[in-house]
């Protein structure tokens, strides 16, 4: 009985081993089997197309001209002359300081300048009288050296007075502060009544509005071709450079290239270009924020093909495409009619401009290679492929309709 029972358990053992063999082995030939079977792909083939499209830099709006007001002499504010934000025009009155100590000066100044020349006056009849009566020998000689002297200390006296008269004038015509040039002011840093300080207090800021420049900066490898382009004195009409507004909307007029700086920068390998774009409504504002499109002047046909077939690798760019290859000689052993299959192939290439959903190709591919575009995230250089839709995912296919 217990050689029996020890018999039985073997029997069992041997029938469960065998059992798993064979789910092994079913196993092994159905993941064979689903790695031997073509991965569908879609594929799309590389043609040249007019590459239209743009180059952008970030840029900033900045005034041609820019001043910080600010007053010659000091006092109260007692008046203001304009509107925050509006454009003036130059010599157009802006603010007032209290003028009354300086007109004061002025007029004490001027008093100063009549005394000097009356003094003047008397001591030139002295002197020209004591002349005469020197010609007669009717006077002694130290009593004409003393009316020349006089005379001479009488005119300086008149030069004195006259300097402190321009500047009693300056001072005065500094109390009122005018426009320096044609432009837009901003928000009155003081108001009525405010005690300034001549020199130091910051009254307002005012810039040129029309035209404006936008800089930015390029790489120096670009140089020469900025410098082509303002050699060749593009017109003004043209819409090489054109601006992406902070809403992402486009400017509508074109700007012109203007400036190359002097110098590059050593620390960062970059140079800083402006460019004048008119301004007639306003709508560039000093300081703002802008990208500066320049529009390619490429007129050969380029190489196209979707941007989400490029697959990067450690800093260099792949795709996929089809190759057309035949069957082994074991594979037509089995099939009667063997004949071209398609496989994947991974192709080096050098990008260049994205341009809305596509990207240029420079090099690494041909007209006509058929791209692979859509299921290229499990191949690999060599896998086999079919053409169509790519294949739905694990949830797709475990769920139930």
């Amino acid at each position: 009985m217990i050689l029996k029972h020890i018999s039985g358990n073997c029997y069992k053992s041997a029938v469960i081993a065998l059992s798993l063999a064979a789910a092994s082995c079913s196993s092994s030939d159905q993941k064979n089997a689903q790695q031997n079977q073509p991965t569908p792909v879609v594929v799309q083939p590389a043609s040249l197309q007019p590459a239209i499209y743009y180059d952008e830099y970030p840029g900033n709006v900045v005034a041609l001209s820019q001043v910080d007001i600010k007053a010659e002499v000091g006092g109260y504010i007692t008046g203001i002359y304009f509107k925050e934000g509006d454009h003036v025009r130059k010599d157009q009155k802006l603010y007032e300081i209290d003028r009354s100590k300086y007109q004061a000066s002025y007029a004490q100044a001027l008093a100063s300048v009549q005394v000097a020349k009356a003094n003047e006056l008397k001591a030139q009849k002295d002197a020209d009288r004591y002349i005469y009566l020197s010609k007669h020998d009717a006077v002694a000689k130290q009593t004409l050296d003393h009316a020349l002297t006089d005379l001479q200390n009488a005119k300086s006296q008149v030069a004195s007075a006259n300097a402190d008269l321009v500047k009693a004038r300056t001072d005065l015509n500094y109390s009122i502060i005018k426009a320096p040039f044609d432009g837009v002011i901003g928000i009155s840093q003081v108001k009525m009544g405010t005690l300034i300080t001549a020199g130091q207090t910051l009254l307002n800021t005012i810039s040129t509005d029309n035209p404006v420049a936008v800089d930015f900066v390029i790489n120096e490898k670009q140089i020469s071709r900025f410098q082509q382009i303002k050699s060749e004195n593009i017109p003004s009409q043209d819409s090489l450079f054109t601006l992406r507004m902070p809403d992402n909307s486009l400017y509508n007029l074109p700007g012109k290239l203007s400036v190359i700086d002097r110098a590059v920068d050593p620390q960062t390998g970059t140079i800083k270009i402006r460019l004048l774009f008119p301004n007639p409504d306003q709508a560039l504002r000093t300081g703002m924020s802008c990208i500066v499109r320049m529009h390619s002047q490429e007129k050969a046909e380029q190489i196209l093909i979707p941007a989400k077939a490029i697959v990067e690798q450690m800093g260099e760019n792949f795709v996929f495409i089809a190759k057309d290859t035949v069957l082994n000689d074991n594979n037509k052993d089995k099939k009667e009619n063997a004949g071209p299959i398609l496989v994947a192939e991974e192709r080096k290439v050098q990008v260049g401009q994205v341009i809305d959903s596509n990207i240029i190709i420079r090099s690494g591919l041909e007209q006509g290679d058929k791209v692979i575009v859509e299921g290229i995230q499990k191949l690999h250089s060599g896998s086999p492929i079919s053409t169509g839709r790519p294949a739905p995912s694990a949830n797709a296919q475990n769920a139930k309709p």
